[in-house]
């Protein structure tokens, strides 16, 4: 029988790279809304992306918490950009295309990060033997 570490490993290495690959994907989404968007919305996404940040620091350095704080920042991210239709008329751009690799991302975090703790949760519930 594997241990419970051997069965989480590759959900969480899965998790943890979508985690950092949004985090990068913030830089240049930084930079292109710095001259689109009023200075309070800039601050706004620029306070949302050093919380990922730090999301991304604590998944690697192994912090629980990471997770959580993963799936609540992926989800707001989306119920935020979503619903904005002005986000949809860039044609085609590096704009719409960061905007839809963002989202994609987000969706992957959401569906890694829920199964990762779905596992360690029924992993740990159940008796090993």
């Amino acid at each position: 029988m594997e241990s419970l570490d051997a069965r989480l490993k590759g959900p969480k290495i899965i998790a943890n790279w979508l985690i950092y690959a949004s985090v990068i994907l913030g830089v240049p989404l930084i930079v292109q809304l710095y001259p689109l968007v009023p200075s309070w919305l800039f601050y706004s996404v620029l306070a949302g992306w050093i919380a990922y940040l730090i999301t991304g620091l604590a998944a690697a350095l192994h912090k629980s918490a990471a997770y959580p704080l993963s799936l609540v920042l992926a989800v707001l991210t989306l119920a935020v950009s979503l619903p904005r239709p002005e986000h949809y008329m860039f044609g085609f751009s590096i704009a719409s295309l960061t905007f839809i690799a963002g989202s994609v991302l987000q969706v992957g975090v959401i569906v890694s990060v829920t199964r990762y703790l779905f596992l360690k949760k029924r992993s740990l519930e159940r008796p090993m033997s």
